[in-house]
């Protein structure tokens, strides 16, 4: 394919496409085109160019493109029915193999989308409350509903004092009072909650959050955060939620629970739960999931279990977790390799930059503040280097999320990185 053709084809996606790489969540760096060919941690564009890929679909080709065992068993699988309207094996299947690595998952229910998860997961609090109010933290991201999205990229001039944040929408079209049931906390500040929590005495069904703020920044809790926010949590009868969209299956075949230690009443997953495929998850205590069998939870999608999504979740969950996780190990050292290696092109350099996260999601924060706590800190990056950096790096054959995240895969190899490395280095000698 040509220039002009591959021109024509972009052109073509504008016009009849919405939403995309030109969502007002993402950031304005340039997307290439890409043909339908992928292989590992790599893509090809319509001119024929490769690169070495760490956007991974914004976060669910945890076991890179055309994983054999992947490809072999939606193979297997399209030629069977691709949806019944009714239980099959693999729902069990793949439930019980949930149910064996996360802490949480006592009951499972699938959905199609992270942003479905959290509505079913803001009905089940409540219901078991009985209370309205959902506590959130500024900067995380719970999906795209009205009751689940603000306050999570807002401008400074919107967030409001520190120890009381604004609640503040995320989209036109949003109705005014989606915001009336909603509770806005800062992050990593266990002090602030405690105060905001108090002020609103039994009004806060549950307390929702990522346990890694993937989302604005890959910030890590602090240590004894998580453990403090469920201490508050019971005190005030709040119910724990943890969103695992990003860090289930990433950060540790058990998620992020696993990995530091806390379980929640409840969490979403999606994204690595699939592979590629669409597919979500709600976790949680029995008597909290089984309210929608007998407590009058009404909850639904006629594609939600479906056949073809549960087939390759079978498969990615059983490569995640051979030889005890072996390949997930692999994808988090490759990642912390990649993170170091960045850090030190950034000092060669006298770039200013902060690398946060885990090996398998982390950020590049081009800032001149010594460490990032919470999403306000994040609105002193230097944004406008940042898409300078992104854009040389694609130039350079390397794709990063256009927000400055970076995700890599169970299949990314020594020579992966080393190359990225290199390449990486001629993207900032570029600045």
């Amino acid at each position: 394919m040509n220039w002009d053709q591959s021109r024509a084809m972009l052109q073509r996606s504008r016009q009849s496409l919405a939403g995309g790489v030109s969502s007002p969540f993402r950031a304005k760096a340039p997307v290439p085109l890409f043909f339908d060919d992928g292989k590992g941690a790599h893509l090809w564009d319509v001119d024929g160019n490769q690169y070495i890929d760490y956007q991974l679909a914004w976060g669910p080709m945890i076991l890179g493109y055309s994983h054999p065992a992947m490809v072999a068993a939606l193979k297997q699988q399209v030629e069977k029915p691709l949806s019944y309207g009714a239980q099959h094996p693999l729902e069990f299947t793949v439930a019980e193999k949930i149910q064996q690595m996360v802490p949480c998952a006592e009951r499972v229910a699938f959905t199609s989308s992270g942003s479905e998860t959290v509505q079913l997961a803001h009905r089940l609090v409540r219901a078991c409350t009985r209370r309205p109010k959902i506590l959130k933290f500024e900067g995380h991201y719970h999906g795209w509903m009205d009751g689940a999205l603000h306050s999570y990229k807002p401008q400074e001039n919107e967030t409001g004092p520190l120890e009381a944040p604004s609640s503040v929408s995320g989209s036109r079209g949003q109705v005014a009072n989606a915001a009336d049931n909603v509770v806005v906390s800062p992050w990593n500040n266990l002090e602030l909650l405690s105060r905001i929590l108090q002020a609103h005495p039994n009004e806060i069904a549950g307390i929702f959050l990522e346990p890694v703020l993937c989302n604005s920044g890959c910030l890590m809790p602090e240590p004894g955060y998580l453990e403090g926010v469920q201490s508050l949590a019971r005190e005030h009868g709040c119910l724990l939620v943890f969103d695992e969209v990003i860090t289930g299956f990433r950060i540790h075949t058990g998620g992020a629970q696993k990995h530091f230690g806390i379980t929640p009443d409840l969490a979403t997953f999606g994204k690595a739960v699939g592979g590629g495929v669409p597919l979500s998850v709600v976790a949680g205590k029995a008597e909290l999931m089984e309210q929608m069998f007998t407590g009058g939870v009404v909850f639904g999608g006629t594609f939600n279990g479906n056949p073809f999504s549960l087939a390759g979740a079978n498969v990615c969950l059983d490569e995640l977790s051979r030889d005890d996780g072996a390949a997930l190990r692999h994808a988090n050292r490759m990642g912390e390799r990649l993170m170091d290696g960045i850090r030190s092109l950034a000092a060669q350099h006298g770039v200013a930059l902060q690398v946060t996260g885990f090996g398998t999601a982390f950020y590049l924060h081009f800032t001149t503040l010594p460490e990032l706590r919470d999403y306000r800190d994040t609105l002193k990056d230097n944004r406008d280097l940042l898409q300078r950096f992104l854009l040389a790096a694609l130039g350079e054959g390397v794709i990063l999320v256009p927000d400055g995240r970076v995700y890599v895969s169970a299949v990314h190899t020594e020579q992966d990185i080393a190359a990225t490395l290199e390449r990486l280095g001629r993207a900032f000698a570029k600045l």
